[in-house]
C-alpha cells in the first residue's frame, strides 16, 4: 500500500492506471471452452459460458464474517468498510494465532509496478517467518504482463501461483486457467472454509467471480460494487467563488459556463464522459457482461439504450461550448495525470477513480494547505435521483497451478490466509507496511513509509488475496469517512444488472465484436464524429453478430437465471 492509506476500490475505466501509478496492489472475452459445463451455458460449438447459476452455489465457500476488528463505518449498500481513527500500533488485534504454512516453497508470478526489491529483502524475510511459508516471487512488468502470462501460461513450466487481473484475461486466457489452474473447491468450499477464517470472511460476490470452467479457481481480491468513478472538483474554489454542486445535467452545463474562462486559463472540467453514462444511467461498460441487462423480458446492450445516446450527446455539448480543458480534448497528459493542472485550478472538476480523492489531498497537503478536493454526488441527468449500476465485485485473481500439491495448495492458503487479515490486525500491517521501525514509523497516529519501505513493501503479498473492500487514511481520516458515506449514498441508487457477479466468457468469434466503441465514442464527444455514426455503428454491430450474441446471453440467462438483485 501506498505511505498512510489502505484503501480498496475498484473501477474498470481507471483500476489499471491506478494500480500502476501509485504502485498500489489493492472479463475474459474469449476462449475455446465452456467456462460452466455442469451448470449449463454451454455453446459446444463455439465455446463460451459462465460460472454461476443454481448448481454453482454448492461451490462457493460459507461466508463467516470477522469479529477481530470492528470497523469504524460498516460496509451498506455496497460500500467498503471504514476506518476513520488513528492507528494505535499497541492494540493491533491477531487473526492468524499460529502458522499454518508448513516451511513449504510456493513459486508466486504477479504483475508488478516499478522495480522489485532484491529477494532476501526484510520484508519477504518477515511475511514468509510470520507465514511459515518460503514464498518466492517471480516479479513481471505489470505494463507488459499480458505478454509475460500468455508465454508462460502457453508453456509446460508454471509457477505455483499466477496472479491474473481482469484486464489481462483476453484471447486464450480463460481457457488457459481452465486447463492450467486448481480446483481450490476441496479447501474452501462450504464450511471447509472455516480453517481459513479471513478467507472465509471474504465477501459470497467474491467468491462467485472467482469460479471458472465450474470450479472454485480463483483467490479474489473484493472490490467495493459501487461505481468507484467520482466527479472530483475543488471544494476550496467552489467555496470561495460560490458555486453550488450541480444536481441536474443542466445544473451542470450551467455551472461549467459560470466557471470557464478561458482568457484566464481556466476551464470547468475534463472529459465527463464517464460521469455523463452514470447520470444518464447507462449500463456500466467496464467489463462486457455488466453491459447487458434483461429488460421487459428483452436482453439488451448498452450501447442500444436511447440513455447511451443522450449521455453522449450531453458530453459533446460541453465540448463544443469550450467548457473541457484543452489537455482533454486534444488527447494530452491532463486527461490521464490531471493533478498539476487541477492543483493550479485550470480546472475544478474530472472524474476518476475514487482513490485520488485520498492520493490528491495528500500530494498537496504540505504545499498548498487551502487545497480541497471533495466528490460531487452523482446526479440523475433530470434533477431527479441516479440510476447507478453495479460494478463486479471482484477483477483481480490468484491461481494456484493444477500440477502443485495438497502441500503446496495449504501453504498458497497460508499465505492467503494472512494476506485477508482485515485492517486493523498485526497481518495487515505488516502485509501492508512491513516492520515497525524498519519499513514504517508512527507519529500521532500516522503510520508513515521510510525509504526502505517504499522500496520493499510495494505489490507483492497484497496481489494474492484481500479482505472485504476497506478505506482507511490513518493521516486524513475526514477523506475517509467521506469516500465511505459517499459510497453508501451511491450505492443506495446502484442496481445489479442481469449478469451481476457472473465470471462470463463469450464465444470467440464475437471476441472483436464492441472493440471500436471507445474509440467512436471519444470522436463524438470531441465532435470528430456524429451521433449518428454511432447509430450507424450499433446498426453494424447488430448485423455483424450482436443479435445472435444476444441471443447466446439469453440462453445463459434461461439456464442459470438472473444474478440475485
Amino acid at each position: 500500500m501506498t505511505p498512510n492509506t489502505a484503501t480498496s476500490a475498484s473501477s474498470a475505466p481507471s483500476r489499471r492506471s491506478f494500480l500502476a501509478s501509485t504502485a498500489v496492489a489493492a472479463a475474459a472475452v474469449a476462449g475455446g471452452m465452456p467456462l460452466l459445463a455442469a451448470c449449463g451455458g454451454s455453446d459446444s460449438g463455439s465455446g463460451g459460458g459462465t460460472s454461476a447459476g443454481k448448481s454453482a452455489k454448492k461451490l462457493l465457500p460459507a461466508y463467516v464474517a470477522t469479529n477481530v476488528v470492528t470497523p469504524d463505518i460498516a460496509a451498506k449498500n455496497g460500500s467498503a468498510v471504514g476506518f476513520t481513527s488513528k492507528l494505535d500500533i499497541a492494540s493491533l488485534k491477531t487473526s492468524v494465532p499460529k502458522k499454518l504454512g508448513k516451511g513449504g516453497k510456493v513459486s508466486i508470478m504477479s504483475p508488478f509496478w516499478g522495480s522489485p526489491p532484491k529477494s532476501d529483502n526484510a520484508y519477504y524475510k518477515a511475511m514468509n517467518d510470520l507465514i511459515g511459508v518460503d514464498v518466492q516471487w517471480q516479479n513481471q512488468d505489470g505494463n507488459t504482463y499480458d505478454q509475460k502470462l500468455g508465454a508462460v501460461l502457453a508453456s509446460s513450466d508454471i509457477p505455483d501461483v499466477v496472479v491474473i487481473p481482469g484486464w489481462n484475461m483476453g484471447g486464450k486466457i480463460p481457457s488457459a486457467i481452465i486447463g492450467k489452474f486448481a480446483d481450490l473447491g476441496p479447501y474452501l468450499s462450504g464450511d471447509a472454509i472455516k480453517q481459513y477464517p479471513n478467507l472465509a470472511a471474504i465477501p459470497t460476490d467474491a467468491w462467485q467471480r472467482s469460479l471458472f470452467g465450474g470450479k472454485l479457481r480463483g483467490l479474489p481480491q473484493p472490490s467495493p460494487y459501487v461505481t468507484g468513478i467520482v466527479p472530483l472538483y475543488r471544494k476550496d474554489i467552489f467555496d470561495k467563488e460560490g458555486y453550488r454542486v450541480p444536481t441536474s445535467a443542466d445544473e451542470f452545463m450551467a455551472l461549467c459556463k459560470e466557471i470557464t474562462n478561458a482568457k484566464a486559463k481556466r476551464w470547468a472540467c475534463l472529459d465527463m464522459k464517464w460521469t455523463a453514462f452514470q447520470s444518464f444511467g447507462v449500463l456500466s461498460g467496464s467489463e462486457k457482461p455488466l453491459g447487458w441487462n434483461l429488460v421487459d423480458g428483452k436482453l439488451v446492450y448498452r450501447i442500444e439504450t436511447q440513455e447511451y445516446l443522450e449521455a453522449l450527446e450531453w458530453t459533446r455539448k460541453l465540448f463544443a461550448a469550450g467548457y473541457v480543458h484543452p489537455d482533454a480534448k486534444l488527447g494530452k497528459s491532463a486527461a490521464t495525470d490531471p493533478g498539476p493542472k487541477f492543483a493550479a485550478g485550470e480546472f475544478l472538476i474530472y472524474a476518476q477513480n475514487i482513490s485520488q480523492w485520498w492520493s490528491r489531498t495528500a500530494e498537496q497537503a504540505t504545499q498548498n494547505p487551502d487545497y480541497k478536493i471533495w466528490g460531487m454526488d452523482i446526479f440523475g441527468h433530470d434533477g431527479g435521483s441516479p440510476t447507478l449500476w453495479a460494478e463486479q465485485p471482484a477483477g483481480i485473481f490468484a491461481f494456484v497451478s493444477k500440477k502443485a500439491s495438497e502441500s503446496v495448495i495449504r501453504d498458497v492458503l497460508a499465505v492467503a490466509n494472512v494476506t485477508a487479515a482485515p485492517y486493523g490486525t498485526k497481518e495487515y500491517m505488516l502485509t501492508n507496511y512491513g516492520v515497525e521501525g524498519t519499513h514504517y514509523t508512527v507519529k500521532n497516529g500516522v503510520p508513515t513509509k521510510t525509504d526502505q519501505g517504499n522500496n520493499e513493501v510495494i505489490n507483492a503479498y497484497v496481489m494474492v488475496a484481500s479482505p472485504t473492500a476497506t478505506i482507511a487514511h490513518p493521516d486524513f481520516p475526514e477523506v475517509a469517512k467521506a469516500q465511505v458515506e459517499w459510497q453508501q449514498r451511491m450505492g443506495a441508487f446502484t442496481k445489479k444488472s442481469s449478469f451481476y457477479g457472473m465470471q462470463i466468457t463469450e464465444p470467440s468469434r464475437y471476441t472483436n465484436l464492441s472493440n471500436d466503441f471507445e474509440q467512436l465514442e471519444d470522436d463524438i464527444v470531441r465532435g470528430r464524429k456524429k451521433i449518428s455514426d454511432m447509430q450507424q455503428a450499433v446498426s453494424d454491430w447488430k448485423s455483424k453478430g450482436g443479435d445472435e450474441l444476444r441471443d447466446w446471453y439469453k440462453k445463459l440467462l434461461d439456464e442459470n437465471g438472473p444474478a440475485a438483485s
